[in-house]
């Protein structure tokens, strides 16, 4: 529906047709949670909910770009980011919002040396936007996609996420990992993915037949730019440089484990212990997740997952009243074998791991006891592992 959706937006807004339409989908991790930016592991997968992007390349330098969502149509000349090795003040504005994405990746591939021409786009989408479903990386691989296509560029997934990455960090301004762009440039169908966020090998974890993946929206939105995520980053930065003060072979909390974390407590504050103690607990979570969904040990797996909300709450310090009743909620249910809140945290969503037969149950148990107890009622996204961005026509 979103394909005929982008379609027909295209052609009212640009009064043309499309040579081309993207898919790019959000994501949902199984478990590893702010370990990526430590280059650690984790285990996500694309969900079949996402962005469609309507392009046609352009005889001109322009590149403009609507969004049914806000709705906006914004532009610029690529000519003002062509060369540009850093990224200057923002004195018009291009990195606010929405376009600051799109810009960025423009600028980015424009820094690899790829020719780049100008193009028409318009995108929207069924995926909600600030849930932790990382709508923005979707819109990033999605351009990123969108402007090789019209430009006749080689899609390399890999090159294309760490492009993305580098305009999330240097244009819009979060320190985010690798994660959301990998996987959402290169999973595989009926997949999730488990990556080595240092050498950025991935390996295809297959879920097995009988399980659904099922994400309840808490409706609390959250701006990772605004956030405390830059603040826990930083915390984990300077745990790993007291620990690699004693231990020079910790390039980072990856190469640490609980010992040396326990040897600087009494020289770090206790927020920055307790993230460490976080990440090096989790960073082995994804292996032994991926080692239980293939032996279906479903039970182990959600273990893992309650295992690992335990420690977004308590030593992260990164859930919230809301997320934490979902959680319980779902957990609770005999069809559930596990659930955790998903994403960096201060609200968004919650994933849970359950049997199909059980998800009408579930789904009607957890959104009566969050009214219940929140106030709030649940958006529910049930979801098979899907691919990452591709051209659909």
């Amino acid at each position: 529906m979103i394909i005929d959706q982008a379609k027909q937006r295209f052609q009212d807004v640009f009064r043309h047709v499309p040579t081309g339409v993207v898919l790019a989908p959000g994501r949902v991790n199984l478990v590893g949670e702010h370990t990526d930016y430590n280059e650690g592991f984790v285990l996500p997968m694309a969900v079949d909910r996402g962005l469609a992007l309507a392009f046609a390349p352009r005889t001109d330098d322009m590149l403009r770009v609507h969004s049914a969502e806000v709705p906006q149509t914004r532009d610029l000349q690529l000519a003002q980011l062509r060369h540009r090795v850093s990224v200057e003040p923002d004195r018009r504005g291009q990195r606010g919002g929405w376009f600051g994405y799109v810009a960025g990746v423009a600028w980015a591939m424009l820094g690899a040396g790829m020719p780049l021409r100008g193009a028409d786009i318009a995108l929207t989408g069924d995926l909600p936007m600030g849930a932790g479903l990382s709508s923005s990386a979707a819109l990033e691989i999605g351009i990123a996609r969108a402007l090789a296509a019209a430009s006749g560029v080689e899609w390399d997934p890999k090159a294309a996420a760490l492009l993305a990455q580098r305009a999330e960090r240097e244009f819009a301004g979060v320190a985010c990992g690798i994660m959301d762009q990998l996987v959402v440039a290169s999973a595989r169908e009926h997949h999730a993915l488990f990556i080595d966020c240092r050498s950025l090998e991935t390996r295809d974890v297959l879920l097995p037949g009988g399980v659904a993946i099922v994400v309840f929206d808490s409706g609390v939105k959250r701006d990772l730019a605004s956030s405390a995520y830059n603040q826990r980053r930083a915390s984990c930065e300077r745990a790993a440089e007291a620990i690699r003060a004693r231990h020079p072979e910790v390039l980072a909390l990856r190469d640490a484990d609980r010992k040396m974390v326990d040897e600087i407590k009494p020289v770090v504050e206790p927020d920055d212990y307790k993230r460490a103690r976080h990440v090096v607990d989790e960073n082995p979570r994804p292996a032994a997740m991926s080692a239980a969904l293939a032996a279906r040990d479903l039970a182990s797996a959600g273990r893992t997952m309650a295992d690992s909300h335990a420690s977004l709450r308590d030593l992260y310090e990164v859930s919230t009243p809301e997320l934490d009743t979902l959680v319980d909620a779902a957990a609770a249910h005999p069809g559930c074998y596990g659930a955790r809140l998903t994403g960096a945290g201060f609200g968004g969503c919650v994933v849970a791991l359950a049997d199909t037969g059980a998800v009408p149950s579930l789904i009607a148990v957890v959104r009566e006891k969050y009214q219940a107890r929140c106030g709030r009622d649940a958006a529910v996204i049930v979801s098979r592992p899907s691919a990452g961005a591709r051209v659909v026509g």
